[in-house]
């Protein structure tokens, strides 16, 4: 069995109200005597859907602290996905606003948001026979121009992704050589060098196994540890989403059901109001914090 090491992750201890304005308190930099988080996102009365009349989130508020990982949680089909997309621009959303610090990121250029926010999206395809290298390079299309073309800061922003996510070995390598969990390291290299403050990872772990996972879940909270960068991702894997967040969203039907650390967020009655789940909650024997036991009303463990 895998050991997975729980992060050294900086957290608030206390479940806030599921508004925008009331989430501050989500983020001990937000407020009081603190500045609050440049790169803080803010959330409010967000509708996004595919057809005018058929809205997947209705009226969402919600906070992202700042250089924190927040991890978005929900059954299949809740929005998750939809949440993030809309929050990075990448869909248009029907009204309410997203604010990064006090700016309106509807008041962006798409190019400058493309320099604030890099966004891995689930499943990405590269064409076939792609070279890592050349594949990590188009992260920096954000800051090119008919003006300012390639150049050597270019090349030690490529370099530098390369060897945060240790893939410089892999440079000359064919994408489709590479094994799923350096694929997605890859990926994420791309992402970082776009050089953005902001990371949005959208099932960073999909098709990966139990030991891929944890590979790149601890890369991910290495970047947010030593580069100070916010990271919002959707997972799944209920027990990774606790184990590597700092703050949960917890959604369902498109509306956000609770937000805060995963310790006053997960409890059974969530479990089963959420996801009709029957667990319970126990504390992780190795690490601390939650950890989730599904029950056992089928009598599994007496099965001959």
């Amino acid at each position: 069995m895998t050991n997975i090491p729980r992060p050294d992750n900086s957290s608030s201890t206390t479940a806030v109200p599921a508004t925008a304005d009331a989430a501050n308190a989500a983020d001990p930099t937000a407020g009081g005597d603190l500045p609050a988080h440049a790169h803080a996102l803010t959330v409010s009365s967000l509708k996004v859907g595919y057809t005018p009349d058929n809205p997947v989130i209705t009226d969402l508020s919600v906070h992202i602290p700042g250089g924190r990982v927040t991890t978005v949680i929900g059954p299949n089909g809740c929005g998750k996905s939809t949440f993030l997309r809309a929050v990075g621009r990448l869909i248009p959303s029907q009204a309410g606003t997203v604010t990064l610090g006090a700016t309106d990121i509807s008041s962006m250029r798409r190019k400058d948001i493309a320099r604030t926010i890099g966004v891995l999206p689930q499943a990405p395809i590269a064409p076939p026979g792609l070279i890592v290298s050349d594949l990590v390079s188009r992260g920096r299309h954000p800051h090119q121009s008919w003006i300012r073309q390639w150049s050597s800061s270019d090349e030690k922003e490529v370099m530098a992704a390369l060897e945060m996510t240790d893939v410089a070995d892999l440079a000359d390598r064919p994408l489709d050589s590479l094994s799923g969990g350096q694929r997605q390291r890859v990926w994420i290299s791309m992402v970082l060098a776009q050089h953005t403050e902001i990371l949005f990872l959208d099932e960073p772990t999909t098709y990966l196994d139990l030991a891929h996972s944890i590979e790149v879940l601890d890369l991910v909270n290495r970047l947010r540890r030593e580069l100070d960068r916010t990271v919002v991702m959707v997972l799944h894997d209920l027990n990774l989403a606790i184990r590597y967040s700092d703050n949960l969203v917890v959604m369902r039907d498109g509306d956000l059901i609770a937000t805060g650390t995963p310790e006053s967020v997960i409890t059974p009655e969530l479990l089963m109001d959420v996801f009709d789940l029957d667990a319970t909650v126990i504390e992780d024997p190795v690490v601390g914090g939650p950890l989730i036991v599904p029950n056992d009303p089928h009598g599994l463990r007496n099965r001959s």
